[in-house]
């Protein structure tokens, strides 16, 4: 089982991103995925996280209305669009997914902990 992110680059203040999640081993269309980043010295945090449906979505308050979640069930892949890019958004970006049937809040899929799955990152860096 192995989740592939990639996507990220060099971008200037103001810029956009596309990230990609791709799935392979297993299916992860009837559970939570979700978009994690970490700066130097920071821990790992919450970007987005998207219910199996992909019409319930969760966002960190730094990144509403500037980053857009979505997944394509049928290709077992899920999306972040990032607009408006800011130097504060310059982390590795990881892509997670749980392998198991959710019913908790979306509080609850802000935890690192929560997630069975992760990619191994890729790298956002946003020049001022």
């Amino acid at each position: 089982v192995q989740l592939q992110a990639s996507g990220g680059g060099l971008v200037q203040t103001g810029g956009s991103l596309r990230l990609s999640c791709a799935a392979s081993g297993r299916t992860f269309s009837g559970f939570p995925m979700g978009w994690f980043r970490q700066a130097p010295g920071k821990e790992r945090e919450l970007v987005a996280s998207i219910r199996s449906s992909g019409l319930s979505t969760d966002y960190a308050d730094s990144v509403k209305g500037r980053f857009t979640i979505s997944r394509d069930n049928a290709d077992n892949t899920m999306y972040l669009q990032m607009n408006s890019l800011q130097p504060e958004d310059t982390a590795v970006y990881y892509c997670a997914a749980l392998a198991r049937l959710y019913y908790g809040g979306s509080s609850g899929l802000r935890r690192p902990t929560v997630y069975d799955y992760w990619g191994q990152g890729t790298l956002v860096t946003v020049s001022s």
